[in-house]
């Protein structure tokens, strides 16, 4: 039995990868960091289309290898993380061929210009011996950011079948060439046209009329994107899990309540810098998307306690995990209460530049428990010694806490801290009253097994005034 010269039908419906990490050509989109969510190649589907041909005489011996179905093939060439060794076994025989070349294709390499300009022309040979357009499933053309223009764009225009595409920083793509490549592309689940600043919202309508299964949208620091194409996109494609919209600046409650009331399984939404974003923002978030695990508002400087006091009572987001309020002034104890009420599961929250924050918070912030990993509390200046080690007590798995220009903290806060047995940074730029003592105690080891070595990764000391020079030599082993 021989295998035919190229597979009947490549498509497929699977979500689950069988293809090689290659280190050379990351894609750590952020909508890609979790399992599961929105990764896709080749899949199991695909596999069921590879058929044998039964040309080959029934008398000749075949090797062992050849009588392996494709599945057990494949699985076997996703394990080589080489381009270049998938490319030797695509020479070894036809059978091979067509069971590696999904694998070689799905993610091509376009690290150099020359590399792109030969997939290029790969793709749009009407000759070529597999129809490489169709095998094509992630296409990321970053590392060409400051070449990459509407024309090398428009050499994709035949991959109808891309499902994560990635031009962050692609600053001479315009609506032009985001459009030609999205036009028809019924498989795009993520999309990260990042610093792109002169798309518009022509760019967006485009991608809402084709792509119903997207899942993940990073439309960072593109400034020209409004309301009007994010709530036709809420409309049409509400699989999204992951949206990162920091820096648009237009942004306002209209596209956000639109996202929170047709994308159910939202997972992460990043607001960063939104400024008109407002408390009725993100009380429909919390009140509506049972799911969400991230939510960062860091500096939409119109949000207050109200936006937590107004969720209704009794409601608990178990999901949550991460909450940024950088810079969310108006942000108080009551709201703080709140939250830890609301999400016992809190791993990471970010209350820097909170200025009004005072002990009640961090009191309530203890209930977390083990739950609380990540701290920041950065010019919270309000809060004590006393606070600081009530939380010690209470949350020992903290791994990072940041407590820069804290100037009520003394060294009875840092030998608290530098007891914590997970700790691994710490931040206290600015914390005056700190003297050599808490060098010292942060130095001290803690691991009787590791006798020279604290456990630290980072303290930074920025504008400890009281601190001597000695001191720093502990600092340095």
């Amino acid at each position: 039995m021989a295998c035919r010269s190229r597979p009947r039908d490549l498509g497929g419906d699977s979500s689950s990868s069988t293809s090689p990490e290659r280190a050379i050509d990351e894609d750590n989109d952020f909508f890609m960091l979790e399992a599961n969510d929105s990764q896709s190649s080749i899949g199991v589907g695909n596999f069921r289309d590879l058929r044998v041909d039964s040309r080959r005489s029934q008398d000749m011996p075949l090797p062992p290898i050849y009588r392996l179905p494709p599945e057990i093939l494949i699985a076997i060439f996703s394990k080589l993380s080489s381009p270049l060794d998938l490319l030797n076994c695509m020479k070894v025989s036809s059978c091979w061929s067509m069971n590696c070349v999904g694998i070689l294709w799905h993610r091509p390499l376009c690290n150099t210009w020359d590399n792109l300009l030969k997939i290029a022309h790969a793709i749009s040979d009407e000759e070529s011996y597999f129809p490489y357009y169709d095998l094509v499933k992630r296409l990321n053309l970053t590392t060409l950011k400051s070449k990459v223009n509407d024309g090398t764009v428009f050499s994709f225009v035949k991959c109808k079948r891309i499902e994560r595409l990635t031009l962050t920083g692609c600053k001479n793509v315009t609506d032009k060439g985001i459009s030609d490549l999205v036009e028809g592309n019924r498989q795009l689940q993520a999309l990260d046209v990042s610093d792109l600043e002169s798309l518009t919202d022509h760019s967006l309508n485009v991608v809402a009329a084709n792509c119903s299964r997207l899942q993940g949208l990073n439309i960072t620091n593109c400034a020209n994107i409004s309301d009007d194409s994010l709530v036709q996109l809420a409309q049409n494609c509400r699989q999204l899990k992951r949206l990162k919209l920091n820096g648009v600046a237009q942004l306002t409650d209209r596209s956000i309540l639109a996202f929170a009331n047709n994308c159910p399984s939202m997972l992460e939404i990043d607001l960063h810098g939104c400024r008109h974003i407002t408390n009725a923002s993100v009380t429909a978030l919390l009140s509506t998307l049972r799911s969400l695990r991230e939510l960062r508002l860091a500096h939409c400087i119109q949000i207050s306690d109200e936006a937590f006091l107004r969720l209704p009572p009794n409601l608990v987001f178990d999901c949550l995990r991460i909450l940024d309020l950088t810079a969310c002034e108006r942000v108080k104890d009551d709201a703080v209460e709140k939250i830890i009420d609301s999400a016992p599961r809190l791993r990471n929250l970010v209350l820097g530049k909170c200025k009004f924050i005072t002990d009640r918070a961090v009191y309530a912030i203890c209930r977390l428990g083990k739950n609380i990993h990540y701290i920041h509390l950065g010019h919270c200046s309000n809060i004590t010694d006393q606070a600081v080690t009530q939380m010690v007590k209470s949350c020992n798995r903290i791994r990072y806490i940041d407590l820069a220009c804290c100037n009520r903290l003394t060294d009875a806060s840092v030998e608290q801290l530098a007891t914590l047995p997970k700790l691994r940074r710490i931040g206290l730029v600015k914390c005056q009253a700190i003297t050599d003592r808490s060098i010292l105690a942060l130095a001290k080891p803690r691991f009787p097994q590791h006798p020279l070595v604290s456990g630290l990764e980072r303290v930074h000391l920025s504008y400890c005034v009281n601190l001597t020079v000695e001191v720093h030599t502990y600092t340095s082993i």
